[in-house]
């Protein structure tokens, strides 16, 4: 355990909160999380502290430090950011901390450390059921679900973490507790554990556990419904796998990008088609309800929502060694009037070849040829967006003597469509040109 007591030294500030309570007659104990994450070989992202201290004997220890005191069921404060629990079996104290490590979700979050003895503290042998890569709810699965349902997702989360399956009495009882997700959970909480899941090496894991254990038809039912959907001839795999696949080629520091891939397909079960014998889906990137039916209930905000169906809509738009730079010039258009960034389109698209079972991924070299075109036309700011015209509406109002209204909007988009095709046109002098002859057509 040199590696729990390295990270301890290395946080002088855990180790003031762990000192100040020994001192003072209390228990301490380094708990949940961070005891799962190093054995795991992983270093911790944040320290929980376990004490028997109450609340208010916290608040009076550590007067001159920034308390901040939350949760009524599970009381827990903040001391200079770090979490501390106190003792949540307050009957139970003479067999503090086994009392309060009883409560929590899961084995293998239901260990603590002893910083004196240098020992674990394991009473329902979370580190075997880590080792055996094993998600198992702690002493009483029925308790521990009813006290909090999303505790099915949170453990679906947890297998995806460490590549394990569920004890078969954690599996039976989620499968029959499934529907208390549809009115137990804020589904602000559902959201926040598909963020964390999207930052997981594999998300594609938290998804496959989701589908065994029911519960993905009650979060995302667009993309339930594609498992086992025929990818149709250009895929080797199903619209799930294949979607499964993509979420996973996508970085995961980018989260709301990583759930696109995850979702990118979805409109496939809507846009479904027989033809010749073949299962086809033309126009399944424009077929967006579904997925944004599941986002707005989940309560995403609006600008994930906008960003995600604009990436569904664009990630059929060819880009390939063949586009000519006028078709490269509307894709950049395209792209800028979805507010999307070419790097994320790039992303994607890479990210979806890559998923594709029945081809071959993009080469570094045809990457840098596709990027290059992009970059060509981006260069010197081209007039791949509107206000990149070298005219404007004052300037057309003033050529054609006209008055302010609509019709100078119509011409100035004729104008940019004109420059998208040439854009040696976009000069003030031509575009004058165009104004003139654009009038006497009218």
């Amino acid at each position: 355990m040199k590696g729990i007591l390295t990270h301890i030294e290395e946080n002088t500030g855990l180790w003031f909160i762990i000192d100040t309570l020994k001192k003072n007659g209390f228990q301490a104990y380094i708990a949940g999380g961070a005891v799962r994450d190093i054995l795991l070989q992983k270093k911790p992202e944040d320290f929980d502290i376990l004490t028997n201290a109450s609340i208010k004997e916290l608040a009076s220890l550590f007067k001159d430090q920034k308390v901040k005191t939350m949760g009524k069921t599970f009381p827990i404060c903040t001391i200079n950011g770090i979490e501390i629990s106190s003792g949540r079996a307050k009957f139970h104290l003479s067999d503090f901390p086994e009392s309060d490590l009883a409560q929590r979700d899961f084995t293998i979050n239901s260990m603590a450390w002893d910083p004196i003895s240098k020992k674990i503290i394991d009473p329902f042998n979370g580190k075997k059921d880590l080792e055996d890569a094993m998600i198992r709810f702690t002493k009483d699965p029925e308790k521990r679900i009813a006290e909090d349902p999303a505790r099915m997702v949170r453990a679906c989360r947890f297998a995806a973490l460490i590549d394990g399956s569920f004890s078969l009495s954690s599996l039976e009882l989620i499968l029959a507790n499934k529907d208390k997700l549809d009115t137990l959970v804020a589904k602000e909480r559902i959201h926040s554990e598909i963020i964390k899941a999207m930052g997981l090496k594999r998300p594609s894991l938290f998804f496959k556990a989701l589908k065994k254990t029911g519960l993905l038809s009650k979060i995302f039912p667009g993309l339930d419904r594609c498992h086992g959907l025929d990818g149709g001839p250009h895929h080797g795999e199903t619209v799930f796998e294949h979607s499964m696949m993509v979420g996973d080629a996508l970085p995961k520091n980018l989260s709301v990008l990583r759930l696109a891939g995850f979702l990118h397909d979805v409109g496939k079960f809507d846009a479904a088609k027989k033809k010749d014998g073949s299962l086809t889906f033309a126009g399944h990137e424009n077929e967006t309800k579904a997925v944004i039916h599941d986002l707005e209930r989940l309560r995403f905000p609006n600008k994930d929502i906008a960003y995600i169906t604009s990436l569904i809509n664009t990630h059929m738009r060819p880009l390939t060694d063949q586009t000519t730079p006028k078709a490269a010039r509307r894709l950049l258009l395209m792209l800028d009037k979805s507010g999307l960034d070419y790097g994320d389109f790039m992303r994607m698209r890479i990210a979806d070849k890559k998923g594709n079972l029945a081809k071959r991924p993009y080469t570094i070299s045809e990457i840098r040829i596709r990027l290059k075109k992009l970059f060509t036309q981006m260069q010197g700011q081209k007039a791949f967006q509107m206000n990149h015209l070298k005219i404007n509406g004052n300037d057309i109002i003033q050529i054609l003597g006209m008055a302010p209204g609509p019709d100078v909007g119509k011409i100035k988009q004729q104008l940019f469509e004109m420059v998208l095709d040439d854009p040696e046109l976009n000069n003030y002098n031509d575009l004058k040109k165009l104004c003139l002859s654009l009038q006497i057509k009218k």
